[in-house]
Order: C-alpha cells, then structure tokens, then sequence
C-alpha cells in the first residue's frame, strides 16, 4: 500500500504498565517521533514517592521528553509542573483515563464534566511553567453534551502548546468506534495543533484518520502494544520513509524477534541486570495471537526471574522467525 497524504509526527500514546522508559526507547528506534511517559499521579511526585519519580525518568536519547500527570487537586498540579519542568522538555496533562479509580478521585478524564474546572488547572499550570504545556483528553464523559471543543477553544486561549483528542468518551472507555468527526470539529476550531488518537492500526487507517480529522499527527496506544514496528509499518507503506528498518529484513516474524530481543537489551541499560517492572505484561503483549501463545504465557505466569522469561520468550520468537534453524 502506497498512499500520498501528507507526512505528520507518530506518537506513542501514555499507557500504564507499557510505556515504560525501556519500551519508549524501543519505540522511538523503530519509528516513532514523539512518545510520553506512563501518566503519573501529582500526589505521588509531590509526597516524593519512589516508584512515581522512576515512571518519569528519561534518558538523552529521548528527545523532547515528555511526562505526563493526572491529578484533582489544582495546587498539586502546579507544584508538579514546578518539580519536573527542571528534567522535562514539554509535560502533558491527562484529562482522558476512564479508569474508575482516577475518575472516583475526580481526576482524568472525569474532569471533562467541568470545563471551568480543567481551564483553571491548566491555566495554573501554565502560570508556573517555563517550558510548553499541552493536554490529552476524551470527547466528553459520555453524560450530557460533549465537552472537548469547547475546552479546546478555551485552552489555546490558555496558551496551550497541543492538544491531543481520544475520540471516545469516558462512558465508552475502549469500546465503539472513535469518533474522528468530532476530532475534525476541533481541529477546524483552533489554530493549535491536534493529534487524534483512537483506532489506528496500519497505514490504511491512519491515512483513513488523516482525511477524516485534519489532524496535525496520529497517536497510536493499543496499535503499538506488543507491535512497536507499527510506526516504521505506516511511514513505509505511506511513503514517508525509503530508510531500511533495522531488522534484518521486511518480516512480521523477524521484526518482531529483533523488538523483543532489543527491547531486552535496552532493560537492560535503563533498568540494570533483572529488568523492567513490566516486562511480564510485554512478553504476553509480544506473543498474543501467535501459534502456541496460549502454552507460553502459562508458562511465562510461573516464571520469577526476568531474564529466564527474557529468554523463554526470545527462543520461542526465534523459532517462530527461523523454524529452519532449529529444526
């Protein structure tokens, strides 16, 4: 497929327990051009919590660097924004996770009920920060009338960098179809750039997305679980790129051998000898959906030792890659 729409930035959208410092290097060597980190909690970054700062360490290759952070609390936030404006190049505000224990403490994507309540937070936020300030939010919470154009309008008044739209509501969570419409509307409504996110798998997609929205770059999250080579994917078969990837060569199999392989290695470097926290969750993202998947991630769930389970999975994608080798 070779499709001539216009080359925009590919973004790995932030998603708990998969964006890990490790996986967003990986990303970024197979592609991407922007990623962010796991969405952080400002309570837990301004009490100093251990495990909330290692989720927003970055690493010089990683270029801009960008946090992201969800909270209820307006002071809070803009204490955060102060604490890492000193490490980050851009940070991003999360008005977009359904997820019930974020939305109970009025935070993420329930905020979106209140559009008074997210521009002051914002404009909070901007009022202490010496660096571009931008938001990812969701259509609306699914109650009532959506919110995000309005919001939006509201924001670039703010002086926010970007904006980023799930085309879904909080009500929908990840079910439905995304509602790139919507995300047109936006876009034609502010001068900012818009990334859409939502339900771009491929190139045919992705260039569907484009049409449709206007949008100033595409962020792919769930595409990308397990399939880091999604980026380089569209950007060859849109034309965007004559560069060989660097795997070895143009197969699903191998491409997917070499990301698992070098995404061990780069656990490595970032995380030391035992690896990352989530690299159970990713040796089952990487092996979905295969032949003998189902045997192996049984296995996988017995294992306790990283680079055991490193191992397990590397042997069992070299086979699937090269089953002559092994024979």
């Amino acid at each position: 497929m070779r499709v001539s729409v216009e080359q925009v930035p590919l973004f790995l959208a932030p998603m708990a327990g998969v964006t890990d410092l490790a996986y967003r290097l990986l990303a970024r060597e197979c592609g991407a051009d922007v990623t962010v980190t796991e969405f952080t909690a400002a309570s837990g970054l301004t009490r100093k919590n251990t495990y909330s700062w290692l989720k927003v360490e970055s690493d010089p290759r990683e270029k801009p660097f960008i946090p992201q952070i969800f909270g209820g609390d307006i002071d809070e936030m803009a204490k955060t924004v102060e604490m890492l404006q000193d490490r980050a190049d851009v940070i991003d505000i999360n008005f977009g996770c359904p997820a019930p224990k974020v939305c109970r403490n009025d935070a993420g994507a329930a905020l979106l009920r209140d559009p008074d309540r997210v521009v002051s937070m914002v404009r909070a936020c901007i009022d202490v920060a010496d660096i571009p300030i931008t938001v990812k939010m969701r259509l609306g919470t699914g109650s009532g009338e959506n919110t995000a154009l309005e919001i939006s309008k509201r924001l670039e008044h703010e002086g926010v960098n970007r904006i980023c739209v799930h085309g879904r509501t909080l009500r929908q969570r990840y079910s439905g179809i995304a509602d790139w419409e919507e995300i047109r509307q936006i876009s034609e409504s502010v001068s900012i750039p818009v990334v859409a996110n939502g339900d771009v798998v491929d190139a045919r997609s992705a260039s569907s997305c484009l049409d449709l929205t206007g949008a100033s770059g595409i962020m792919i999250g769930r595409g990308a679980i397990g399939n880091p080579t999604i980026f380089h994917e569209i950007k060859r078969d849109l034309g965007w790129t004559e560069s060989s990837p660097p795997w070895e060569y143009e197969d699903k199999s191998v491409a997917r051998k070499w990301c698992w392989d070098r995404y061990l290695e780069l656990s490595d470097e970032v995380y030391g000898s035992q690896g990352g926290k989530n690299l159970k969750r990713h040796a089952v993202s990487f092996t979905k959906g295969l032949p003998g998947a189902s045997a192996m991630r049984v296995k996988l769930h017995s294992m306790r030792d990283n680079k055991e389970l490193g191992l397990e999975v590397s042997n069992y994608l070299e086979e699937l890659a090269h089953p002559a080798t092994l024979a």
